[in-house]
């Protein structure tokens, strides 16, 4: 970055995507006659890997994307030997709908926001405050939205919603909705999709009406989910949120 080399340890589950990039990369480095070789290389491999550039004594900054526990491990290891660090981690993004809002215009941005890309990026909307005033009227057709979006291969121009990346994200999604459920949360979705691909894991976004803030709202889970909560005093779900 800013004309230092950069090594990328994708995640292990998706190796493809990074070497694509990479080819890219330098298709686009050729262009430049001068540009030396192995500006960008790519480092496929698993946790072992990442801790590697981690401890590596000629790697000054370091930039992780993941969870919190992975940060708490990083930041400490980096801060013992004087790196840097940038860290982006466990987003666990809430948004607020207050009384005045466009009712039309935050549909369609709570549902790009929450169910695009499965559930799966760092910016993915997952907890909504929404006004007392205004729940009866956007959360009926939030629910509307969720039951009609297509989920399907996402090469296909008609899907919306593509799968999760693999059983582990599935199973961490039913465990959310159960403990949801327990705590008083009435779904909508969540369900797997059968389209004849067995090994493969489609799910309906899940629309979780909860009676407030408790776990597993206050945890991020790296799937469709949105937690959506009534309020009164915007002051105080400012602070909740």
């Amino acid at each position: 970055v800013c004309g230092d080399a950069v090594v990328w340890k994708p995640s292990e589950k998706t190796p493809l995507t990074a070497l694509a990039c990479e080819a890219i990369f330098k298709r686009a480095a050729k262009r430049f006659g001068d540009a030396p070789e192995g500006l960008a290389p790519v480092l496929i491999g698993d946790r072992a890997v990442g801790e590697i550039l981690v401890d590596h004594p000629k790697v000054p900054l370091v930039s992780a994307t993941g969870s919190t526990r992975m940060g708490r491990d990083v930041g400490p290891r980096l801060a013992k030997r004087f790196a840097r660090a940038v860290l982006e981690l466990g987003g666990n993004n809430a948004g607020i709908v207050c009384p005045s809002a466009d009712l039309d215009m935050a549909l369609r941005a709570i549902a790009f926001g929450a169910m695009g890309t499965a559930g799966q990026r760092c910016t993915t909307l997952r907890r909504l405050f929404v006004h007392e005033s205004v729940y009866d009227q956007l959360v009926p057709r939030l629910k509307k939205a969720y039951e009609s979006v297509s989920v399907g291969n996402p090469l296909e121009t008609s899907a919306l919603v593509g799968p999760l990346i693999d059983k582990a994200a599935y199973e961490n999604m039913q465990k959310a909705l159960e403990e949801a459920a327990s705590r008083g949360g009435k779904i909508t979705g969540g369900i797997r999709v059968e389209n004849g691909h067995p090994e493969a894991y489609y799910v309906r976004p899940a629309l979780v009406e909860m009676p407030r803030q408790v776990s597993p709202v206050t945890e991020e889970t790296f799937a469709p989910i949105l937690y959506v909560m009534k309020y009164s005093d915007f002051d105080t779900v400012l602070e909740e949120h």
